[in-house]
């Protein structure tokens, strides 16, 4: 019992050691013959989207007039979007709606609290590629829209990210079971199940008496003008993925 208590606590302190515990739960049970590992990982790419916030708002004394305004400010932006290229199926409407203005400043004078009465807003969100944004917010501008500029990056293969997400926290999974499989003088056999739900373990020994357990906590690896262009660059867009593995060892 004791040589077994030493075999866990220089097995413990040797992950510790290669900076992999913090990363991953392990399960090992040697009735069954299995390490279980549950590890996570990330892939990562240069966005290839920019989904830009373009949008305006405009004051007036009514409803009516501030309405009537909007209208032309909005398809004058529109406009300069399309001259510029970008297709019509690339803007999408986000918001818009008419309020009644009550936000002045102290130093306001009455005169010019009439004028703001009222307030319209609106905006879209437009998607284009990264090189284009700095062009497409700057037409914008021109045109009228004085609330611009927001950008959320977006990759268009997400889904493939998140797939190599998951072979990365895979093979991750496999060489933290390989120095488990070193630290027991066994051999590390076949990948027997993969998921990519990680049940609620503990690191632990099947012993025919009684189970030991190691002290353990699952954690995970951590997947936003006038003629002169703004220099805009892409962000980095990452997936995270976390894979609950099961070796066989030999």
């Amino acid at each position: 019992m004791m040589r077994l208590k030493q075999t866990l606590v220089c097995l413990a302190m040797g992950i510790a050691a290669a900076g992999l515990a913090s990363a991953q739960t392990i399960q090992i049970n040697r009735e069954n013959k299995t390490i279980a590992i549950s590890t996570t990982d990330e892939a990562s790419a240069t966005a290839d989207i920019a989904a830009i916030t373009i949008g305006f708002e405009i004051f007036g004394s009514d409803a009516q007039s501030v309405t009537a305004d909007s209208g032309k400010l909005s398809h004058a932006i529109l406009v300069a979007l399309h001259k510029a290229g970008v297709e019509d199926k690339a803007i999408e409407s986000s918001s818009q709606g008419l309020q009644r203005f009550s936000d002045y400043a102290e130093k306001e004078t009455e005169e010019q609290r009439a004028k703001r009465q009222f307030v319209f807003r609106q905006s879209w969100n437009v998607n284009v590629t990264p090189q284009f944004a700095a062009e497409a917010i700057r037409v914008s501008i021109a045109a009228g829209a004085n609330q611009s500029g927001a950008i959320e990056w977006r990759y268009s293969g997400r889904k493939v990210l998140q797939t190599k997400a998951a072979g990365n926290a895979l093979i991750k999974a496999r060489e933290v079971a390989a120095k488990m499989a070193d630290g027991l003088n066994v051999k590390l056999g076949a990948l027997v199940y993969a998921s990519n739900e990680t049940p609620n373990t503990k690191i632990y020994f099947a012993h025919p008496a009684q189970d030991r357990v190691l002290n353990t906590s699952s954690a995970s690896m951590s997947v936003i003008v006038e003629s002169t262009p703004l220099e805009i660059r892409p962000q980095t867009i990452r997936e995270e993925a976390t894979v609950y593995a099961v070796f066989s060892i030999e």
